[in-house]
């Protein structure tokens, strides 16, 4: 009996049974290929006469991919985010922070560096893993360590499981491979041990308000009637945002200032008459500029730097700040350095740090003894809860908060 043939050519692409399994091996662009095919002979010929007319017309061969590392992937995808996909910084970061979790658990536990043998048992041990560190909530290291929450395992998984998907678009995995973090069903996780918000009752808004100043009350009724996010609180000019009267607050993105919202959408939100009286109120030492400013500019007898500046005014200053910090650095600012440049402005026009309102509620509290409030978000959660018990329609629920299109939170959980 004549012998089972082992090897086969077809044009440039020879074809190889090792074990059971045929392999095929050819070059492309000076690299040599050798990609698993099957058992079946007559699909890997087939396979072998497909790849061989690809190359002969100079296209990619089906079965070609690139090879590289985790990290090296890694980079390149945040590299995508950063200069053609141009997600914001705080993204970028957001999603850095995530990955870098699936770096240290590789480089840790003797899983394969190479993105194309990642595989779906090495993404469930990386969930094992996710649920035995600890970290310091929000990143500051002087927070104390704890174990990673459900929502933010969610999260980390849902970025690697980008991270994959930029991978076989950009042909780094086999093909026909799937994503190994798809089969984990990620969105359907049970979150069981996520951070419970608490709200005033009404008892306690009432505390909380006699317990603030005159600085501090116009700012947190403002977050109460309204359900701005502290951000965007913050960067409202007057009268520009607000009008003479008052009849609307407008929330805008400002990108030639370094700011935007956080879902880049602008909105106007209607004022209610009560705080309208406290608005004006609260701009009777100022007739321009920041709508907000620091305490020490609150009384007026002390100005900002970019004393009473119109957003134009603002824009050309940082203009000509970006520029001067061009001619001097040796090499070409990051977007990040850009970004940081232009925001000066705001700090010279009087804005009050969102880390400073935070501060500021927690002093009230503390002081109407109201327990552990931490957060201005609560403030926003409170306004997005009392439209929900109003039965206030979904769109226009979702179009006050300022949420992304499609997204009509429930059960309370509002961004």
């Amino acid at each position: 009996m004549a012998r089972k043939a082992k090897s086969f050519r077809v044009g440039h692409v020879r074809g190889d049974l090792r074990g059971k399994v045929w392999y095929l091996t050819y070059f492309e662009l000076g690299q040599r290929r050798r990609p698993r095919v099957g058992p079946d002979q007559n699909a890997a010929r087939q396979m072998a006469a497909q790849i061989n007319a690809e190359l002969e017309s100079g296209t990619t061969a089906t079965l070609s991919f690139q090879a590289v590392t985790i990290e090296e992937l890694r980079q390149k995808w945040l590299e995508h985010h950063e200069h053609v996909a141009r997600s914001s910084v705080a993204t970028i970061n957001r999603y850095r922070t995530a990955t870098d979790h699936l770096l240290v658990f590789t480089k840790t536990s003797r899983i394969p560096q190479l993105t194309s043998q990642f595989r779906s048992d090495h993404a469930e041990l990386f969930v094992r893993y996710l649920r035995t560190i600890e970290v310091h909530p929000n990143g500051h290291p002087n927070a104390p360590l704890r174990t990673l929450r459900d929502k933010g395992i969610q999260f980390i998984l849902q970025t690697c499981r980008s991270l994959f998907a930029f991978a076989i678009q950009k042909r780094h995995l086999p093909p026909y491979a799937d994503n190994p973090f798809s089969a984990l069903n990620v969105d359907r996780m049970p979150i069981e041990n996520s951070k419970p918000i608490r709200l005033f009752v009404p008892e306690e808004e009432r505390k909380f308000l006699l317990a603030c100043d005159e600085w501090q009350f116009p700012l947190f009724l403002t977050l109460m009637l309204t359900g701005m996010r502290p951000g965007e609180l913050a960067h409202l000019l007057f009268p520009e945002d607000t009008g003479i009267e008052f009849d609307e607050l407008v929330i805008r993105n400002r990108p030639e200032l370094g700011w935007q919202i956080k879902t880049r959408r602008e909105r106007t939100i209607p004022i209610h008459p009560v705080l309208r009286r406290v608005l004006r109120v609260a701009t009777l030492s100022h007739s321009s500029g920041m709508l907000f400013r620091r305490r020490r500019f609150y009384s007026g007898s002390i100005k900002p730097l970019l004393e009473g500046m119109t957003s134009e005014q603002l824009v050309r200053e940082a203009e000509r700040r970006l520029e001067g910090a061009k001619a001097n650095s040796e090499t070409p600012l990051t977007r990040t350095a850009q970004l940081k440049t232009r925001r000066t402005v705001w700090v010279d026009a009087g804005i009050v740090r969102t880390d400073r309102i935070r501060n500021e509620l927690i002093q009230v509290c503390e002081s109407a003894e109201l327990g552990n409030f931490t957060s201005p978000k609560m403030l926003r959660h409170l306004f997005a809860t009392t439209l929900q018990d109003a039965n206030v329609d979904p769109l226009i629920r979702s179009e006050l908060m300022g949420h992304a299109l499609g997204m009509i939170p429930a059960n309370n959980h509002w961004a």
